[in-house]
């Protein structure tokens, strides 16, 4: 059961869904970016893990609300309103191109009016999505996985996530880079970001790291780092961040990406997966915070949790 649970996700299996799922998702959270109000740190634009997938969450269209929801067990997407109006097309091999035509046209016919900038982000070399025709891969199996993979990490992320009381993100998916993420925070302000990230206004960097993190994440891997894996960094980087102790065995500190890494397969192979994750999340933020000198006790839950009198 352990093993179904956490699924098998070799990234060349399903290397052609995945870069096409993920201009999928950015087509769907550049919408939920372009009619939400700014929310420190981009946390206005991102995705949610629901039961069956992903969705926006309501979004603000005048009086009325929307959200558009991909679901990976029925595979769907689908857009509800507040008004009790409903629209859906089926996840299948469909171009960029076909899929932002097919959304944009099922809003006008719900009368939610949009203009997304309609180029990718944070990644080079790709067409705008209304010319898209390269990426129109779409293999439920593998979508599926991904899917179950998204809902296991989800519970174990929120149970850390529950653990702190400074401030923390939620637990949410970041379409631009295409990974499921919880930052917590120290309370101080941090240097300004280089920032660098391709197609994204440094602007849009250095706001979200105005304040320092110690952040971790899953990241199902892409053409420069070709597995999937969770990660942990923090910004700034405290000296001596890459040498600290972390477990469980399998995660290393990979200087190419200047983060702790522990593969999935590490994760999903072990005894008790949710035990050897969250290892990885504490033992990594605590190196982060130890070294960086937070304010641990005022930051972190003291048992017993929460206090009763």
């Amino acid at each position: 059961m352990t093993h179904q649970a956490w699924p098998e996700l070799p990234y060349e299996a399903w290397e052609d869904t995945r870069d096409t799922l993920h201009m999928w998702t950015q087509i769907v959270g550049k919408i939920r970016l372009a009619k939400s109000p700014w929310v420190n740190h981009s946390w206005h634009v991102t995705l949610y893990v629901t039961s069956r997938g992903l969705t926006t969450s309501p979004i603000p269209d005048g009086q009325r609300t929307f959200e558009i929801d991909f679901d990976f067990i029925s595979h769907e997407l689908t857009v509800r309103t507040s008004d009790g109006q409903l629209r859906a097309f089926g996840l299948e091999p469909r171009s960029v191109a076909g899929f932002y035509e097919l959304l944009m046209t099922m809003l006008k016919e719900l009368e939610i009016e949009v203009e997304i900038d309609r180029r990718p982000n944070e990644v080079d070399g790709v067409p705008p999505f209304d010319q898209d025709e390269e990426h129109d891969s779409y293999d439920r199996e593998h979508a599926g996985r991904f899917f179950h993979v998204l809902s296991q990490t989800d519970r174990v992320f929120e149970a850390f996530r529950s653990r702190f009381i400074g401030k923390v993100s939620p637990v949410h998916f970041f379409w631009g880079s295409f990974d499921l993420a919880v930052t917590r925070f120290s309370g101080r302000k941090a240097p300004v970001h280089p920032g660098g990230i391709p197609n994204l206004a440094d602007w849009v960097t250095r706001e979200a790291y105005s304040h320092e993190v110690s952040s971790a994440g899953f990241w199902p891997g892409g053409a420069a780092y070709p597995h999937p894996i969770f990660y942990s960094y923090a910004y700034p980087a405290p000296s001596g961040f890459g040498d600290s102790t972390v477990g469980p065995e399998g995660a290393t500190f990979a200087d190419e990406l200047g983060e702790f890494v522990l593969p999935y397969d590490v994760v999903r192979a072990a005894a008790d997966p949710d035990a050897a994750l969250m290892e990885f999340l504490e033992t990594t933020y605590r190196g982060a915070a130890d070294l960086g000198k937070w304010d641990r006790d005022s930051l972190e839950v003291r048992d017993p949790w929460p206090p009763r009198s």
